[in-house]
């Protein structure tokens, strides 16, 4: 598919600095903007106020421009943008698909492992549903919607209703080949969710409801990231349904790994590449690490 309208973004998050598997992202997808003669659009995902840093998001720029990159201005800032999501969030308040969540991290964890509970693909437990009986019952006290709380998918509801919605099968088209070498028409299967976080405690939304509206807004018409985010396409393609999104097309691309084989992470303090660029390493260098060309 070659098509001037077709519009990809990288989009990195500033609580860390890039290293090398953002590198590769990031160039990839460049390269498929070119390859599609597109347009290559750079978002800072930086909904998480906390961690989110001025000095990180300059070093994105800065990286970036090392490896070569332009993007469009202005550049979009999650932060700046919190009315989009929660005019979506509210559409899914009204729609009766969400509801107020009030559980701790340990209540669910207590309750998770009372009831034996599977985790979801982020290895978190899946939300008990003696946990959801308790939201239902702490939202009609008095002033408790004045107390912090996140809004949860009801599952269930939300797929009953995306099929009403859609009026066929749920899917996904992925031109890349997902963990299990999925690649074609994919049919969803959100539950494996179970009820998910669609807007946290702290900001009315959450990445996964934040990335749908953004990238709708924006004209994304094919989101390419690591594989290690293909299971969360199952709930941005609901999202989409259920808010009448465009729906993208998918390219999940292999993850850069250390010699163990486990995925590069900020989480890790991975070497990153301003380290890598005072240690004299070119962009030349960057592209052949990663396995570009």
């Amino acid at each position: 598919m070659t098509s001037t309208s077709a519009t990809f973004r990288f989009a990195p998050s500033p609580n860390g600095a890039l290293h090398l598997g953002h590198a590769y992202s990031a160039l990839f997808t460049a390269q498929m903007a070119k390859q599609h003669n597109g347009r290559f659009l750079l978002r800072i995902e930086d909904i998480d106020l906390e961690r989110s840093k001025p000095e990180y998001e300059q070093q994105i720029y800065d990286d970036l421009a090392w490896l070569g990159l332009s993007w469009e201005q202005p550049v979009r800032r999650q932060s700046q943008h919190f009315n989009d999501y929660r005019q979506a969030l509210d559409q899914l308040i009204d729609m009766g698909l969400v509801y107020p969540s009030f559980a701790s991290r340990s209540e669910i964890k207590t309750q998770a492992q009372k009831a034996g509970i599977d985790h979801d693909p982020d290895g978190q437990f899946l939300y008990p549903e003696a946990c959801k009986a308790q939201d239902q019952e702490k939202a009609t006290a008095p002033g408790a919607m004045n107390t912090p709380h996140a809004w949860r998918l009801d599952m269930k509801h939300a797929i009953a209703k995306a099929k009403q919605i859609n009026t066929g099968a749920l899917n996904f088209m992925e031109l890349g080949e997902g963990p299990d070498n999925e690649t074609g028409l994919l049919t969803l299967t959100p539950d494996i969710w179970g009820d998910v976080v669609i807007a946290r405690k702290d900001v009315p939304t959450s990445y996964h409801l934040s990335v749908v509206v953004d990238d709708a807004l924006q004209a994304i018409t094919h989101v390419t990231r690591g594989q290690d985010l293909f299971y969360a396409t199952h709930i941005h393609r609901l999202l989409q349904v259920l808010l009448r999104l465009p729906q993208p097309i998918y390219h999940h691309h292999g993850l850069i790994r250390d010699e163990t084989g486990r995925r590069l992470a900020k989480s890790a303090q991975d070497q990153s590449l301003q380290a890598l660029r005072n240690q004299g390493c070119t962009h030349q260098d960057i592209f052949k690490l990663v396995g570009l060309s």
